[in-house]
């Protein structure tokens, strides 16, 4: 006896498609939920088992503070066991910290100065050999980039 079939087209492997969701490992230092007005950074306490005294203090001294575990519930991680930084969240000798934006805005505006006055410096050093006869260096920066024939 013949058995009953179902055309192809009543079929649908629609049911039959997995989630395009895909695994990831979990991040090894987690990513506190983001605030308005704030930055977050984890800062290095320590380094193979020794305390890194100098760069927690100018860190602390830059503006950053560190982040009590109480104002981030999302962070549910185990701290470093002899943590000097109780109530707070220290992950593999990093302390995660904040600031206020404007602060770091300022530090990056600060940091951009001192780069564009070391590259002025080093073109003055540069030019002060310059003939005009001959130039060594147009002090106009400019890139163009071109495809195929111009």
């Amino acid at each position: 006896m013949a058995e009953e079939r179902t055309d192809r087209d009543a079929e649908s492997r629609e049911i039959e498609t997995r989630p395009n969701d895909s695994w990831l490992p979990a991040s090894v230092l987690p990513k506190p939920n983001p605030k308005p007005g704030w930055e977050f950074r984890y800062i290095r306490t320590s380094t193979l088992g020794h305390a890194d005294n100098t760069n927690v203090s100018q860190a602390f001294r830059e503006g950053w503070v560190p982040c009590p575990k109480d104002e981030h519930p999302e962070l549910e991680v185990m701290s470093d066991i002899d943590s000097r930084f109780v109530g707070n969240i220290e992950i593999g000798g990093l302390l995660l910290c904040r600031i206020p934006t404007e602060v770091l805005k300022k530090r990056e505006n600060h940091f951009q100065h001192v780069a564009d006055s070391q590259m002025e410096s080093v073109d003055n050093n540069f030019l002060k050999q310059n003939d005009p006869r001959m130039p060594v260096l147009n002090p106009e920066r400019s890139t163009r980039t071109t495809f195929g024939r111009s």
